[in-house]
Protein backbone atom coordinates (compact mmCIF):
# COMPACT_ATOMS: atom_id res chain seq x y z
CA UNK A 1 0.00 0.00 0.00
CA UNK A 2 1.11 3.43 -0.69
CA UNK A 3 2.60 5.92 2.22
CA UNK A 4 -1.00 8.10 2.23
CA UNK A 5 -2.48 4.86 3.96
CA UNK A 6 -5.57 7.07 4.16
CA UNK A 7 -6.64 9.29 1.62
CA UNK A 8 -9.81 7.06 0.35
CA UNK A 9 -12.57 9.75 1.54
CA UNK A 10 -13.61 11.05 -1.93
CA UNK A 11 -17.39 12.13 -1.77
CA UNK A 12 -17.79 11.80 -5.13
CA UNK A 13 -21.89 11.14 -4.54
CA UNK A 14 -23.45 14.21 -3.95
CA UNK A 15 -26.92 15.91 -3.93
CA UNK A 16 -27.39 18.26 -7.54
CA UNK A 17 -25.15 21.36 -6.77
CA UNK A 18 -27.67 23.65 -7.60
CA UNK A 19 -30.33 22.17 -5.56
CA UNK A 20 -28.39 21.85 -2.59
CA UNK A 21 -27.09 25.36 -2.76
CA UNK A 22 -30.64 26.39 -2.90
CA UNK A 23 -31.21 24.28 0.44
CA UNK A 24 -28.41 25.74 2.45
CA UNK A 25 -28.78 29.10 2.18
CA UNK A 26 -32.40 28.75 2.64
CA UNK A 27 -31.58 27.04 5.82
CA UNK A 28 -29.38 29.80 6.67
CA UNK A 29 -31.22 32.43 5.91
CA UNK A 30 -33.80 30.78 8.33
CA UNK A 31 -31.03 30.90 11.35
CA UNK A 32 -29.29 33.31 13.27
CA UNK A 33 -25.93 33.66 13.23
CA UNK A 34 -25.55 31.36 16.07
CA UNK A 35 -27.95 28.66 14.85
CA UNK A 36 -30.87 29.46 16.04
CA UNK A 37 -34.07 28.91 14.21
CA UNK A 38 -36.74 31.48 14.15
CA UNK A 39 -39.66 28.97 14.73
CA UNK A 40 -40.50 25.37 14.35
CA UNK A 41 -38.38 23.49 11.65
CA UNK A 42 -38.97 19.82 10.50
CA UNK A 43 -35.50 19.69 8.25
CA UNK A 44 -32.80 17.12 9.19
CA UNK A 45 -30.98 20.44 10.35
CA UNK A 46 -33.68 21.30 13.02
CA UNK A 47 -31.27 21.00 15.63
CA UNK A 48 -28.06 21.47 14.92
CA UNK A 49 -26.79 24.81 15.98
CA UNK A 50 -23.41 26.53 14.59
CA UNK A 51 -20.51 26.51 17.12
CA UNK A 52 -18.94 28.80 19.54
CA UNK A 53 -17.57 31.08 16.49
CA UNK A 54 -14.53 32.39 18.94
CA UNK A 55 -13.48 28.33 19.05
CA UNK A 56 -14.83 27.00 16.14
CA UNK A 57 -15.21 29.61 13.53
CA UNK A 58 -15.98 26.82 10.98
CA UNK A 59 -19.46 26.10 9.19
CA UNK A 60 -21.96 23.46 10.78
CA UNK A 61 -24.08 22.29 7.75
CA UNK A 62 -27.03 21.47 9.47
CA UNK A 63 -28.40 19.60 6.23
CA UNK A 64 -25.23 17.50 5.92
CA UNK A 65 -25.04 13.46 5.32
CA UNK A 66 -24.86 13.46 9.65
CA UNK A 67 -27.34 15.85 10.31
CA UNK A 68 -30.13 13.89 7.86
CA UNK A 69 -28.93 10.10 9.24
CA UNK A 70 -29.65 11.79 13.00
CA UNK A 71 -33.08 12.74 12.30
CA UNK A 72 -33.82 9.44 10.27
CA UNK A 73 -32.76 7.57 12.68
CA UNK A 74 -34.67 9.53 15.31
CA UNK A 75 -37.58 8.88 13.02
CA UNK A 76 -37.07 5.24 12.95
CA UNK A 77 -37.42 5.41 17.00
CA UNK A 78 -33.57 5.01 17.31
CA UNK A 79 -33.13 7.40 20.35
CA UNK A 80 -29.52 5.90 21.29
CA UNK A 81 -28.13 5.96 17.79
CA UNK A 82 -29.18 9.11 16.52
CA UNK A 83 -27.89 10.56 19.96
CA UNK A 84 -24.76 9.23 19.38
CA UNK A 85 -24.81 10.61 15.11
CA UNK A 86 -25.55 13.83 17.17
CA UNK A 87 -21.28 14.05 18.03
CA UNK A 88 -20.71 13.91 14.60
CA UNK A 89 -23.74 16.16 13.00
CA UNK A 90 -23.00 18.87 15.73
CA UNK A 91 -19.74 19.69 14.48
CA UNK A 92 -18.14 21.25 11.60
CA UNK A 93 -16.57 18.63 9.07
CA UNK A 94 -14.78 19.75 5.08
CA UNK A 95 -16.88 19.89 2.18
CA UNK A 96 -15.28 17.57 -0.65
CA UNK A 97 -15.72 19.53 -3.75
CA UNK A 98 -16.80 17.08 -6.50
CA UNK A 99 -16.10 17.65 -10.49
CA UNK A 100 -19.22 18.47 -11.27
CA UNK A 101 -20.69 22.34 -11.09
CA UNK A 102 -17.72 23.26 -8.55
CA UNK A 103 -18.95 26.61 -9.18
CA UNK A 104 -22.16 26.17 -7.85
CA UNK A 105 -21.28 23.75 -5.01
CA UNK A 106 -18.51 26.38 -3.48
CA UNK A 107 -21.02 28.82 -4.19
CA UNK A 108 -23.61 27.13 -2.02
CA UNK A 109 -21.20 26.30 0.42
CA UNK A 110 -19.56 29.82 1.52
CA UNK A 111 -23.09 31.66 0.99
CA UNK A 112 -24.70 29.21 3.55
CA UNK A 113 -21.75 29.73 5.87
CA UNK A 114 -21.44 33.62 5.46
CA UNK A 115 -25.15 33.65 5.92
CA UNK A 116 -24.16 32.38 9.31
CA UNK A 117 -21.40 33.94 10.01
CA UNK A 118 -18.88 31.15 9.27
CA UNK A 119 -15.92 30.13 7.60
CA UNK A 120 -16.46 27.25 4.73
CA UNK A 121 -13.79 24.47 4.94
CA UNK A 122 -13.33 23.07 1.32
CA UNK A 123 -11.45 20.27 -0.07
CA UNK A 124 -10.47 19.76 -3.53
CA UNK A 125 -9.79 16.48 -4.08
CA UNK A 126 -9.36 16.21 -7.97
CA UNK A 127 -5.73 16.22 -9.36
CA UNK A 128 -5.25 14.42 -12.05
CA UNK A 129 -4.53 10.47 -11.58
CA UNK A 130 -5.93 10.49 -8.15
CA UNK A 131 -5.22 7.78 -5.84
CA UNK A 132 -2.96 5.56 -8.11
CA UNK A 133 -5.71 3.69 -9.01
CA UNK A 134 -6.88 2.49 -5.73
CA UNK A 135 -10.20 2.97 -3.80
CA UNK A 136 -10.84 7.01 -4.69
CA UNK A 137 -8.94 6.54 -8.23
CA UNK A 138 -9.88 9.34 -10.57
CA UNK A 139 -9.62 12.99 -11.21
CA UNK A 140 -9.62 15.40 -13.60
CA UNK A 141 -8.89 14.19 -17.04
CA UNK A 142 -5.81 16.23 -17.69
CA UNK A 143 -4.29 19.74 -16.25
CA UNK A 144 -6.28 21.98 -18.57
CA UNK A 145 -9.81 19.57 -16.83
CA UNK A 146 -8.11 20.44 -13.33
CA UNK A 147 -7.35 24.21 -14.09
CA UNK A 148 -11.08 24.71 -15.23
CA UNK A 149 -12.26 22.80 -11.73
CA UNK A 150 -10.09 25.48 -9.84
CA UNK A 151 -11.49 28.01 -11.76
CA UNK A 152 -14.93 27.27 -11.27
CA UNK A 153 -14.22 26.60 -7.52
CA UNK A 154 -12.38 30.42 -7.49
CA UNK A 155 -15.69 31.91 -8.88
CA UNK A 156 -17.96 30.20 -6.68
CA UNK A 157 -15.75 31.29 -3.29
CA UNK A 158 -15.41 34.84 -4.44
CA UNK A 159 -15.15 37.24 -1.71
CA UNK A 160 -16.26 35.18 0.67
CA UNK A 161 -14.42 33.36 3.89
CA UNK A 162 -13.38 29.94 2.89
CA UNK A 163 -10.65 27.52 4.22
CA UNK A 164 -9.12 25.07 1.40
CA UNK A 165 -7.45 22.00 2.14
CA UNK A 166 -5.57 21.36 -1.52
CA UNK A 167 -5.31 17.96 -2.90
CA UNK A 168 -4.91 15.11 -0.22
CA UNK A 169 -1.80 12.90 -1.09
CA UNK A 170 -0.85 14.78 -4.43
CA UNK A 171 2.46 15.75 -3.45
CA UNK A 172 3.35 12.94 -1.63
CA UNK A 173 2.24 10.90 -4.20
CA UNK A 174 4.93 12.36 -6.24
CA UNK A 175 7.23 11.47 -3.42
CA UNK A 176 6.58 8.01 -2.44
CA UNK A 177 6.72 6.20 -6.23
CA UNK A 178 2.73 6.18 -6.53
CA UNK A 179 2.59 8.38 -9.09
CA UNK A 180 4.96 7.71 -12.58
CA UNK A 181 7.21 10.69 -13.33
CA UNK A 182 5.98 11.11 -16.63
CA UNK A 183 2.77 13.20 -14.30
CA UNK A 184 4.59 14.84 -11.73
CA UNK A 185 5.49 18.27 -13.90
CA UNK A 186 2.19 18.33 -14.78
CA UNK A 187 1.41 17.91 -11.41
CA UNK A 188 3.43 20.63 -9.87
CA UNK A 189 2.55 23.08 -12.40
CA UNK A 190 -1.13 22.91 -11.46
CA UNK A 191 -0.61 22.61 -7.77
CA UNK A 192 1.38 25.90 -7.97
CA UNK A 193 -1.67 27.12 -10.17
CA UNK A 194 -4.32 26.25 -7.77
CA UNK A 195 -2.60 27.76 -5.01
CA UNK A 196 -2.18 31.05 -6.97
CA UNK A 197 -5.42 30.62 -7.89
CA UNK A 198 -6.97 30.74 -4.57
CA UNK A 199 -4.58 32.82 -2.65
CA UNK A 200 -5.52 35.89 -5.27
CA UNK A 201 -9.46 35.25 -3.76
CA UNK A 202 -9.94 38.04 -0.91
CA UNK A 203 -10.81 35.71 2.08
CA UNK A 204 -9.58 32.28 1.16
CA UNK A 205 -7.17 30.66 3.44
CA UNK A 206 -5.20 27.30 1.43
CA UNK A 207 -3.27 24.68 3.22
CA UNK A 208 -1.39 22.31 1.38
CA UNK A 209 -1.62 18.72 1.81
CA UNK A 210 1.62 16.88 3.37
CA UNK A 211 0.92 13.40 4.52
CA UNK A 212 0.85 11.93 7.66
CA UNK A 213 3.11 11.30 10.92
CA UNK A 214 3.53 7.51 9.90
CA UNK A 215 4.56 7.71 5.70
CA UNK A 216 8.04 8.67 5.89
CA UNK A 217 9.92 11.48 7.11
CA UNK A 218 9.51 15.25 6.55
CA UNK A 219 13.14 15.45 4.77
CA UNK A 220 11.52 13.88 1.70
CA UNK A 221 9.06 15.78 1.15
CA UNK A 222 9.82 19.59 2.36
CA UNK A 223 11.31 20.29 -0.64
CA UNK A 224 8.65 18.67 -3.35
CA UNK A 225 6.18 20.98 -0.88
CA UNK A 226 8.45 23.93 -2.16
CA UNK A 227 8.43 22.91 -5.71
CA UNK A 228 4.07 22.04 -5.44
CA UNK A 229 3.98 25.99 -4.19
CA UNK A 230 4.30 26.14 -0.17
CA UNK A 231 5.82 29.28 0.20
CA UNK A 232 2.80 30.95 -1.61
CA UNK A 233 -0.05 28.94 0.60
CA UNK A 234 -1.05 29.75 4.05
CA UNK A 235 0.14 26.33 4.99
CA UNK A 236 0.04 22.77 5.30
CA UNK A 237 -2.13 19.65 6.24
CA UNK A 238 -1.51 16.59 7.77
CA UNK A 239 -3.20 13.27 8.72
CA UNK A 240 -6.31 13.67 6.37
CA UNK A 241 -7.99 10.65 6.30
CA UNK A 242 -5.62 8.82 8.57
CA UNK A 243 -5.97 7.65 12.64
CA UNK A 244 -1.88 9.10 13.92
CA UNK A 245 -2.44 11.01 16.92
CA UNK A 246 -2.59 14.72 18.04
CA UNK A 247 0.61 14.67 19.67
CA UNK A 248 2.05 12.64 16.61
CA UNK A 249 0.97 14.87 13.79
CA UNK A 250 2.15 17.97 15.98
CA UNK A 251 5.60 16.53 16.04
CA UNK A 252 6.20 15.71 12.45
CA UNK A 253 4.22 18.96 11.31
CA UNK A 254 6.74 20.92 13.41
CA UNK A 255 9.14 19.19 11.95
CA UNK A 256 8.21 19.46 8.17
CA UNK A 257 7.48 23.31 9.30
CA UNK A 258 10.50 23.68 10.33
CA UNK A 259 11.78 22.97 7.31
CA UNK A 260 9.46 25.03 5.41
CA UNK A 261 9.96 28.38 6.29
CA UNK A 262 8.22 27.80 10.09
CA UNK A 263 4.61 27.62 7.84
CA UNK A 264 1.85 26.53 10.51
CA UNK A 265 -0.36 23.64 9.91
CA UNK A 266 -3.80 22.05 10.21
CA UNK A 267 -4.24 18.61 12.03
CA UNK A 268 -7.70 16.24 10.69
CA UNK A 269 -8.49 14.94 14.38
CA UNK A 270 -11.86 13.39 13.02
CA UNK A 271 -11.30 9.81 13.87
CA UNK A 272 -7.66 9.70 15.64
CA UNK A 273 -9.16 9.40 19.19
CA UNK A 274 -7.38 6.55 19.73
CA UNK A 275 -4.34 6.60 17.54
CA UNK A 276 -3.59 4.80 14.46
CA UNK A 277 -4.89 0.84 14.10
CA UNK A 278 -1.98 -2.08 14.46
CA UNK A 279 -4.02 -5.06 14.16
CA UNK A 280 -4.61 -6.91 11.08
CA UNK A 281 -2.86 -6.70 7.61
CA UNK A 282 0.11 -3.83 7.66
CA UNK A 283 -1.29 -2.86 3.93
CA UNK A 284 -4.70 -2.29 4.82
CA UNK A 285 -4.54 -0.67 8.54
CA UNK A 286 -5.98 3.18 6.93
CA UNK A 287 -9.23 1.24 5.32
CA UNK A 288 -12.13 0.95 8.01
CA UNK A 289 -9.77 -0.02 10.96
CA UNK A 290 -11.57 -1.11 14.10
CA UNK A 291 -12.04 0.39 17.75
CA UNK A 292 -11.34 3.67 16.20
CA UNK A 293 -12.88 7.02 17.77
CA UNK A 294 -13.62 10.56 16.74
CA UNK A 295 -10.86 13.13 18.34
CA UNK A 296 -10.51 16.45 19.33
CA UNK A 297 -13.37 18.51 18.33
CA UNK A 298 -12.64 21.09 15.47
CA UNK A 299 -11.10 24.21 16.96
CA UNK A 300 -8.60 27.44 16.33
CA UNK A 301 -8.01 26.54 20.09
CA UNK A 302 -4.84 24.14 20.22
CA UNK A 303 -1.69 22.94 21.69
CA UNK A 304 0.69 24.26 19.60
CA UNK A 305 0.97 27.97 18.39
CA UNK A 306 2.01 26.53 14.84
CA UNK A 307 -1.20 24.59 14.65
CA UNK A 308 -3.72 26.76 13.17
CA UNK A 309 -6.06 24.22 13.54
CA UNK A 310 -7.81 20.62 14.84
CA UNK A 311 -10.16 20.20 11.83
CA UNK A 312 -12.30 17.66 10.64
CA UNK A 313 -11.32 17.17 7.38
CA UNK A 314 -12.36 13.46 6.37
CA UNK A 315 -16.10 12.99 7.55
CA UNK A 316 -16.56 10.59 10.40
CA UNK A 317 -19.31 7.64 9.35
CA UNK A 318 -18.27 7.87 5.55
CA UNK A 319 -15.94 5.29 4.70
CA UNK A 320 -12.43 4.77 3.43
CA UNK A 321 -13.45 1.83 0.71
CA UNK A 322 -15.02 -1.62 0.32
CA UNK A 323 -12.63 -3.14 2.58
CA UNK A 324 -13.26 -4.47 6.50
CA UNK A 325 -17.48 -4.87 5.17
CA UNK A 326 -17.44 -1.19 4.22
CA UNK A 327 -19.42 0.19 1.28
CA UNK A 328 -17.71 2.13 -1.31
CA UNK A 329 -15.21 5.15 -0.07
CA UNK A 330 -17.12 8.42 0.40
CA UNK A 331 -20.48 6.35 0.98
CA UNK A 332 -21.96 6.71 4.65
CA UNK A 333 -21.53 3.69 7.01
CA UNK A 334 -24.22 3.98 10.06
CA UNK A 335 -22.93 1.12 11.96
CA UNK A 336 -19.00 2.42 11.63
CA UNK A 337 -19.76 6.13 12.72
CA UNK A 338 -22.07 4.90 15.55
CA UNK A 339 -18.50 2.99 16.79
CA UNK A 340 -16.92 5.94 16.36
CA UNK A 341 -18.89 8.05 18.30
CA UNK A 342 -19.39 5.64 20.88
CA UNK A 343 -16.17 5.15 21.28
CA UNK A 344 -15.24 8.92 21.55
CA UNK A 345 -16.74 8.91 24.68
Amino acid sequence: MYGSRGVRAFAARRTSAAILGTALLMTACSSGGDGEGDGPDKSAGAEITQQPKDANPFWVNPEGTAARQMADLGADGKKAEAEQIRKIAEQPAAEWISPENPEEQTRGFTEAADQAGRTALLVLYNIPHRDCGQYSQGGAADGDAYRAFVDGVAKGIGDRAATVILEPDAVLHLVDGCTPEKFHEERYDVLNGAVDKLKSLKNTTVYLDAGNAGWGDPDQIFEPLKWAGIDRADGFSVNVSNFYSTEESIAYGKRLSAKVGGKPFVIDTSRNGNGPYTGGDAAERWCNPPGRALGEAPTIKTADPLVDAYLWVKRPGESDGECKGGPKAGEWWEDYAVKLAEAGD
